[in-house]
């Protein structure tokens, strides 16, 4: 039912019962034999396999990708096999017991930036990843999303057409509006900002009152200041989410730090004023008994592939955390290493550790590290409120990110020390 005339003051007043309850333990999920590449090569019979894997070590929570070129490879359409696709999956996550989280406008992934042809206009643009679209990396610019009416249009074609399909499906958890879509495109103005997310929560709720809406914001989003801010998002979204790789800063305490994971999410919930959860955290783990050639070994950089113990030291100490300071959840990244089969298509041609952050190997056998998911049953503590650590006010934050993270990491640790 459309529910028209939806006020401003109420787009972001539904809290999901969820978050009441125990600490919600997730996953993000890719086959493990297609990828990226799935939708066009979907299985149900792989699905209902993984999912199956998936409910005997516990997880709750499924995040799901509609890789945007798939679910509206034409500006004015939205193929109904890949709806039923869609629908298949959520049925096979409730008969499971397990709901599932749709990530819309996805868009950036694994070092890709995956786009419909219809969105790529003439031109060069030096952005920070490649463009994917009809098969293959190739030049272009993406027209942007938050000043682009024509592409707000189709945007909302999508959250119809998808919300129609799935008409109060039970096993769907909530609605993401994006994965890290900073690394798409930066909205021109914070006004533009506002605006496509009022615009997009409206649609929404137009058709979905009921379930909680969030966006995919990543730990780049609160080092610059890319205009689309957790407060911005709280403005409009039920709940905050917050993708968190220490490896991946260079003012964290190495790839295993998980106190880092912990501050941005804390960081996160005090910038937007709402609740958490950690969507992403993960790591790239040694491929054994696989090799790399030296030429992947040289692709790798400085990111690290961590031993497997580490990896089972690192995801207890922050599971374990997370909880005590009142955080509401976790999906760890991602469901299983990468076929050797897919290594030579892009992203992982080229991200090699893309290939390696899997819960389980490429064959399917479980990591040592996956039982402790298995044998973690979570309470959510009482939220820690002591902020002693932050001496200015979230407004005066993003006048220098870059130099108030790291400033207030620093405190944020001595603070852990006393509480």
């Amino acid at each position: 039912m459309v529910k028209d005339n939806l006020p401003k003051d109420n787009l972001s007043n539904h809290k999901n019962p969820f978050l009441d309850q125990s600490f919600i333990l997730g996953i993000n999920y890719w086959p493990r034999e297609s990828a990226m590449y799935w939708w066009k090569k979907f299985d149900q019979t792989l699905v209902k396999r993984d999912f199956s894997m998936l409910a005997e070590y516990n997880f709750k929570l499924i995040r799901i990708f509609l890789l945007w070129e798939d679910f509206q490879p034409e500006m004015k359409s939205v193929p109904a096999k890949t709806l039923s696709a869609l629908v298949k999956i959520a049925d096979i996550a409730y008969d499971f017991k397990m709901k599932i989280l749709p990530t819309f406008f996805c868009g950036h992934m694994s070092g890709l930036n995956w786009v419909p042809y219809w969105i790529v206009a003439s031109g060069r643009e030096a952005g920070k990843y490649p463009l994917f679209s009809m098969g293959s990396v190739r030049e272009g610019k993406i027209r942007n999303m938050y000043a682009d009416g024509e592409v707000q249009k189709a945007q909302k074609l999508l959250i119809h057409e998808t919300i129609n399909a799935l008409q109060g499906h039970k096993g769907i958890w909530g609605w993401d509006l994006g994965n890290e879509p900073s690394n798409l495109v930066l909205p021109p103005t914070k006004d533009a900002a506002k605006g496509w997310l009022e615009e997009m929560v409206t649609e929404l709720k137009r058709y979905d009152d009921d379930l909680p809406i969030t966006l995919g914001l990543h730990q780049e989003d609160l080092e610059n200041n890319n205009l689309l801010t957790p407060k911005e998002v709280a403005d409009y979204c039920e709940i905050l989410s917050m993708h968190a790789y220490p490896g991946y800063a260079d003012w964290s305490d190495g790839p295993l730090d998980e106190k880092f994971t912990l501050f941005l999410l804390k960081l996160t919930q005090w910038l937007g004023g709402k609740e958490v959860i950690l969507e992403e955290f993960g790591l790239p783990t040694d491929p054994y008994p696989l090799k790399l050639s030296g030429e992947e070994k040289d692709k790798l950089g400085s990111i690290k592939l961590i031993a497997q113990t580490d990896a089972e030291f690192y995801f207890e100490k922050t599971l374990k955390l997370l909880p005590k300071w009142g955080i509401n959840g976790a999906l760890v990244w991602c469901f299983a290493d990468y076929d050797p089969g897919l290594w030579e298509k892009p992203p992982l041609n080229e991200r090699v550790h893309e290939r390696f952050f899997g819960l389980f190997r490429w064959d399917g056998q479980p990591k040592s590290w996956a039982k402790v998911f298995q044998r973690m049953a979570m309470e959510k503590g009482a939220e820690i409120v002591n902020n002693e650590w932050l001496d200015i006010k979230p407004e005066e934050f993003y006048e220098q990110p870059g130099k108030h993270i790291k400033r207030l990491y620093q405190r944020f640790k001595k603070h852990l020390e006393t509480n």
